[in-house]
């Protein structure tokens, strides 16, 4: 069997898109790797990208891209709308075929030591490469943000895993990881009212929120997703709030039933749900799933997937293209 790993790097840029196809270019002129899609948010000021290959192949590709982001991109002059750390914000590498969790850490520990050492970026391990476990949880690695990080680095409890603890202003730090396959899925809210989106967020994201009992003590009340994790933002390219969620296990949480719950909390917010957007790719299995759940009396898979397109709303700010959404015919 082909050995074949995904990498989904994030980068701080999402508005300039002569920095985003050098970036990309950086990852296409790899040999032995499949560059699948750049999809820039202006809002978010990010951009998700996805490429695909043989794992030595993929760890030269994301260096060359993180090379690349930190030529071009200076945090020290930029704002969005998601939290982020550097100009190469995360970096995952996700076994697809032939390829276990243990070797993706290897690949994640051999670009982190890289970009430390020849960049001089300061670099974090994170979910399964986690040298420890407040570190396995990106949302905590990335606590206070750009920002943040110059303060952070003074503290020992956070030396990073490599490179130097020392503040780059230009490109910030950088987490990288092993993670098993993650769908990015933002539910879209008729209204602008990010407020509402927040709330939203905390009552369905696996970690809850936290409220003060009649004692003044804190109280967690834990969300009602497993395996997902969610914010609420402001698109404001479509002046529309959304529930922004990363849906770790999909199994456990598919596309389908956190925009069901999402609809559900928004129902006793007095705001409904208009449509949603996988960000990055989805494996085909989750829109089956989707699927399947909308129209449970037919096995066939394009109707299906037509299906789960059109309950899920996944055209409504971008034409959904199965094509190219869904991994399995990308590789």
């Amino acid at each position: 069997m082909q050995k074949i790993v995904e990498c989904v790097p994030n980068f701080s840029e999402g508005r300039d898109r002569k920095v985003i196809n050098a970036i990309g270019g950086a990852i296409a002129h790899c040999d032995n790797v499949k560059f699948i899609s750049a999809e820039p948010d202006s809002d978010y000021h990010r951009c998700v990208v996805t490429f695909v290959g043989e794992p030595a192949s993929v760890v030269e590709a994301a260096f060359e891209a993180t090379k690349t982001a930190s030529e071009l991109i200076d945090m020290r002059s930029h704002k969005g709308g998601h939290p982020r750390m550097g100009a190469t914000d995360v970096v995952p590498f996700v076994p697809v075929s032939g390829v276990n969790m243990e070797e993706c850490v290897k690949l994640a520990q051999l670009f982190g030591k890289r970009v430390g050492t020849e960049l001089n970026i300061p670099v974090y391990l994170y979910e399964e490469a986690a040298t420890r476990p407040e570190r396995k949880n990106l949302a905590a690695v990335r606590k206070g943000e750009y920002e943040g990080l110059e303060q952070k680095l003074k503290d020992p409890a956070w030396a990073p895993d490599f490179g130097p603890a020392v503040f780059n202003p230009r490109s910030g730090a950088t987490v990288t990881g092993a993670r098993m396959f993650l769908i990015a899925y933002n539910v879209n809210l008729d209204t602008n009212d990010v407020s509402i989106a927040q709330e939203i967020a905390t009552r369905v994201r696996e970690s809850g929120k936290v409220k003060k009992d009649e004692h003044g003590g804190k109280v967690t009340i834990p969300g009602t997703l497993k395996h997902v994790k969610a914010l609420g933002v402001l698109l404001e390219s479509h002046n529309i709030a959304q529930v922004s969620m990363n849906l770790v296990n999909f199994h456990t949480s598919p596309p389908h039933v956190a925009f069901e719950e999402v609809r559900k909390q928004g129902a006793t917010l007095g705001v409904k749900v208009t449509g949603s957007e996988i960000v990055g790719l989805s494996p085909k299995e989750a829109l089956l799933m989707a699927g399947r759940y909308y129209l449970p009396e037919t096995d066939d898979e394009a109707t299906l997937l037509t299906v789960a397109e059109e309950r899920l709303g996944l055209s409504q700010l971008d034409h959904f293209d199965p094509k190219k959404k869904i991994i399995e015919f990308q590789l």
